[in-house]
């Protein structure tokens, strides 16, 4: 058999085990999700999400709103050297997105077993 027979037949093999991972991985909604960033905001994400009083209070400032803080869930970067501290029963994140604005922004959250509260969210200057 030649070489460009056998490449034929290597590359069509590949092409339909290409599609059938497409439509079986598709179907799933499955994300690679293993690195430390990624594994702490899809834990964020996948809690129910109460608010405090001054978070509430800055939402009523108009300078970041509640689409920010769940974009910075699934977008945003944490910042480990400050996370991972027990904090009020709980650990305390910190998570570092953006507004509408494009400004940056700084979201304190405690995770809990259960739930997760949105602690504070700071503008940062560069």
């Amino acid at each position: 058999m030649k070489f460009s027979q056998r490449l034929a037949y290597y590359l069509f093999g590949l092409l339909i085990g290409g599609l059938f991972l497409f439509f079986f991985f598709g179907e799933k909604k499955t994300e690679f999700c293993y690195l430390p960033n990624c594994r702490v905001l899809k834990d964020l994400r996948s809690k129910p999400v109460t608010f405090s009083k001054t978070v509430e209070a800055k939402f009523q400032e108009g300078w970041v709103t509640n689409d920010d803080v769940h974009k910075s869930f699934k977008y945003g970067d944490v910042n480990f050297s400050e996370s991972n501290i027990d904090f009020e029963k709980g650990k305390l994140y910190v998570i570092l997105g953006r507004n509408a604005k494009n400004e940056n922004i700084l979201i304190k959250v405690i995770n809990y077993p259960e739930r997760i509260q949105i602690y504070d969210i700071e503008k940062v200057q560069k």
